[in-house]
């Protein structure tokens, strides 16, 4: 009796602790291997609801510390991660990768870097400079405004080290391997960070499930599309997005490839008969009934068209 009493109280303290966005539910870190966790965060812009919180947060522990990937979009997020790091680990975080330039990913470095005085912040030597040279702002007053002020107080924290194309980055027990076998995917900004011990990679939004998000003007649809080709190949175990849920590749990489691959189909098609963006929409339509579902289809899927379309006409496909 004193046992279940015991265990009862266990998981009320772990509930009353809880990671709580009212309307979306509980967020913790989930076990994706032995020392491998991540957040898998809400689905939606930012928002006052969900708090500026939206992408997923990854964890790695190691025999000395915690690695993690893609703290968050604000300051506010950053802490409730480390919080959740605290819930599995009692190590410091002494490292944390940054996978795009994108705020909603790595504006959370601040709550990191104010705990962790000593963590070094590993991204792309272009999304340092993007970062310093305005985007970093811009994500905080987007963010901020689309927060409706929940965010306000989040300062860029910015990387400290560089990486570069199949660098390998030891983290005391952990290696870590860099992928950006592209100039441009996502972004121009963009790696892909292995885990090597675990067989992971953590995709920033190269890959998303559930969710189409935008492709900005230093984005390549082509590109992105290699970029998973790449990291399908890698044969790995698990793949993690930067939004939606994780797997293996044909759960977590092949959907949004497929989903590239249709736009590229028919664009391709189009160009040969000479037929506008909005002309060729119908004919993808037909082909997007697994993604009916996925958030923000509706919002994006023409502008989506239009850029695979110029992409096309430009390569002469």
């Amino acid at each position: 009796m004193k046992k279940l009493t015991l265990l009862l109280a266990l998981a009320l303290s772990t509930l009353s602790h809880a990671w709580t966005i009212d309307g979306y539910g509980n967020y913790k870190f989930e076990a994706i291997s032995k020392n491998v966790y991540v957040i898998h965060g809400p689905l939606d812009e930012p928002n006052a609801k969900n708090q500026g919180f939206m992408n997923n947060p990854g964890m790695v522990i190691g025999a000395d510390g915690v690695i993690v990937v893609d703290p968050g979009g604000s300051y506010h997020t950053g802490k409730r991660v480390i919080g959740e790091v605290k819930k599995v680990t009692d190590k410091p975080i002494v490292a944390v990768f940054n996978t795009h330039v994108h705020g909603d990913h790595w504006l959370g470095n601040q709550a990191i870097i104010e705990a962790y005085p000593n963590a070094k912040i590993y991204a792309h030597p272009q999304m340092i400079a993007e970062a310093k040279g305005g985007e970093g702002e811009f994500w905080i007053d987007l963010i901020e405004r689309l927060t409706e002020g929940v965010t306000k107080g989040t300062i860029a924290t910015y990387p400290t080290d560089e990486t570069s194309h199949l660098q390998i980055i030891n983290v005391g027990s952990e290696q870590f391997r860099i992928h950006n076998p592209t100039t441009k995917a996502h972004t121009a900004t963009d790696i892909m960070v292995e885990h090597v011990g675990s067989k992971t990679l953590f995709l920033g939004d190269n890959d998303m499930i559930h969710r189409l998000g935008g492709f900005g003007g230093t984005s390549d649809m082509h590109s992105n599309i290699k970029v998973l080709n790449y990291a399908t190949n890698l044969n790995l175990n698990h793949y993690v997005p930067g939004h939606g849920p994780s797997g293996d590749a044909e759960h977590a990489v092949k959907p949004y490839l497929d989903y590239l691959l249709i736009l590229q189909d028919e664009a391709r098609k189009g160009y040969e008969e000479d037929l506008a963006d909005y002309e060729i929409r119908p004919a993808i339509v037909k082909k997007l009934d697994d993604y009916k579902d996925w958030h923000s289809l509706d919002n994006n899927l023409g502008r989506h068209i239009n850029k695979m379309l110029l992409e096309v006409e430009a390569l002469d496909l």
